[in-house]
């Protein structure tokens, strides 16, 4: 069972370059317990915990402005990790250039797609337009201007990248709204014990049968258990087949729980429990 209480340093696989917004939620979340390796994929975080490179890894799951980060969803399935905690960061986003530069000359912006999603509005109402080009990383965009020193494109990241760098902020808190938050998920190749405070995440395939998904969902309404969050996606090679992912309070340890899961079987292709953790407000 993974041990986070341990003192030995442990190194924690996040996507990105350093001054990443993952970066920064796995330093709030880890404190100095923990090592930050970058990686260049989501895909390179889940097999660097497979293959023991690395102890945990580190990955957004959604953002309450932009919504889920539906690759790591499709990862979660692909991959036999466990979800052993969770955590969110308050995302403000910098306009960041190379010294020297200023707005009226800047002519693209760069960010990671998720970041560009969040500051839409923003470079909607760009006086005379803006041509906008989606990079692997927040943090990465900012390091790629960092190489160019290009005075007519600008990042869209966080003002730890920028001062990492050596960039200039032209703008700071250019997010569509303030109530911008991100959630992550710590993964491991073990499970924890979540304790009382504890959600659940499941992956779930139905039975293509009339009412199956209300039947599915009345397991937990049945048992007053608060769902918090459901997410579909495709099923490769499966037109019209849809899996679920499911959030909901409580641990695996709990007798409602064991019941509602038994329940939900009879309705289900595939049921699979992708971890229960200590809980923590979104």
């Amino acid at each position: 069972m993974t041990n986070l209480n341990s003192t030995s340093l442990i190194n924690v696989a996040f996507q990105g370059e350093p001054g990443a917004y993952s970066e920064a939620a796995l330093v709030d979340y880890f404190g100095k317990k923990a090592a930050a390796v970058g990686k260049p994929r989501f895909e390179d975080v889940f097999e660097a915990v497979e293959d023991g490179s690395c102890q945990l890894g580190f990955i957004p799951i959604e953002n309450s402005l932009a919504g889920s980060i539906h690759r790591n969803y499709d990862l979660l399935r692909e991959h036999s990790l466990h979800i052993i905690g969770e955590t969110t960061l308050r995302v403000r986003h910098c306009l960041i250039a190379a010294p020297g530069a200023s707005m009226d000359k800047i002519t693209k912006v760069i960010s990671h797609p998720q970041a560009l999603d969040q500051c839409r509005g923003f470079l909607n109402r760009w006086e005379g337009g803006i041509k906008v080009e989606q990079v692997y990383d927040t943090a990465g965009a900012v390091k790629q201007l960092a190489e160019t020193r290009n005075q007519t494109t600008a990042a869209i990241a966080s003002r730890r990248a920028a001062e990492l760098y050596g960039m200039s902020i032209l703008m700071e808190g250019i997010e569509d709204d303030e109530a911008n938050f991100t959630r992550f998920l710590v993964l491991s190749t073990e499970e924890v014990d979540p304790g009382k405070d504890a959600k659940t995440s499941i992956l779930v395939c139905l039975k293509n049968l009339p009412g199956s998904l209300f039947k599915a969902l009345s397991v937990f309404a049945l048992r007053d258990i608060d769902l918090t969050k459901l997410e579909s996606r495709p099923l490769i090679g499966q037109p019209g087949e849809y899996q679920f992912y499911v959030d909901f309070a409580g641990s695996i340890k709990d007798q409602k729980v064991i019941r509602a899961l038994n329940h939900l079987e009879e309705y289900a292709t595939l049921l699979r429990v992708l971890g229960s953790y200590p809980r923590n407000s979104f």
